[in-house]
């Protein structure tokens, strides 16, 4: 009785994290993961602990792309080719954050309300569009001047390692505005030391192999992009006391792209 007692329980559990890791992969993708299998929408609350293992995905097929298309295309196409790939799995959902993230904090002052609702509005104005072409140009002129090798291997580490740096905003901060509110109408749910732990593998793994096989000098890589966290955590928190799920997007990208220029800087 006790053993069969056990075994059940224990299917709760594998298929609570089941749920949550499929819900990750479905929320940060545009792949359609949900013909297959819809998890429940709690599930939805807690996308965030699972988010680096996404970038497993999402910056290993952009990693493919690049390494593939280096084959048989010119350099510069090929990194502008790896860029559409990752677009088209990810639906430019940290990309449309951004271009809110800048038009909000850009156009909208010191004025708390005021950011919010230019954050909110689907409409993209002169700052977001300025800040998509100057991230853009950045991430392919990075890119570009990083060998093939090198860009492939730095692309998988980055990308879950900056999306495990970019988690800590939801315990940092509020959420900014009332749940109902919210674009997807939830809030992320609060992350234990558990979740904190399996976060921290997801995104040191990848860059821990990466530094071990270039030798690369590891201090710079790990934490240029912790400080560019830290003081866009200070300004969001000083503008609006909370955090949106576009800050999320945004610091996410802005955190990759930290790697990258610091690895053209080496």
């Amino acid at each position: 009785m006790y053993a069969k007692s056990n075994n059940m329980h224990t299917d709760i559990i594998r298929l609570h994290w089941y749920d949550r890791i499929w819900a990750a992969f479905i929320f940060f993708t545009r792949l359609p993961l949900w013909r297959l299998y819809a998890p429940p929408k709690e599930s939805y609350k807690s996308v965030v602990e699972f988010w680096p293992l996404t970038g497993w995905l999402t910056g290993g097929v952009m990693a493919l792309t690049l390494w593939l298309c280096s084959m048989y295309f010119p350099y510069t196409i090929a990194v502008l080719l790896a860029i559409v790939v990752r677009l088209m799995i990810t639906g430019a959902l940290h990309e449309d954050g951004l271009a809110d993230f800048m038009d909000g904090f850009g156009g909208g002052g010191s004025d708390r309300e005021r950011i919010l609702t230019i954050m909110k509005d689907s409409h993209i104005g002169t700052y977001g569009v300025i800040g998509l072409i100057l991230y853009f140009l950045l991430l392919a002129a990075t890119l570009l001047s990083l060998s093939p090798t090198i860009a492939v291997f730095a692309i998988m580490a980055a990308t879950p390692y900056s999306k495990m740096v970019s988690a800590p905003l939801i315990i940092m901060m509020p959420y900014a505005r009332r749940e109902e509110e919210a674009k997807t109408k939830m809030i992320y749910r609060n992350i234990n030391w558990q979740a904190g732990l399996s976060l921290t593998i997801q995104g040191l793994l990848p860059m821990a192999v990466f530094l071990w096989f270039t030798h690369l000098p590891w201090g710079m890589i790990i934490s240029v992009p912790c400080i560019v966290m830290y003081f866009l955590y200070l300004f969001i928190n000083n503008k609006i006391h909370g955090y949106t799920g576009d800050c999320c997007g945004a610091v996410c990208l802005l955190t990759e792209l930290s790697v990258y220029i610091v690895l053209c800087a080496l």
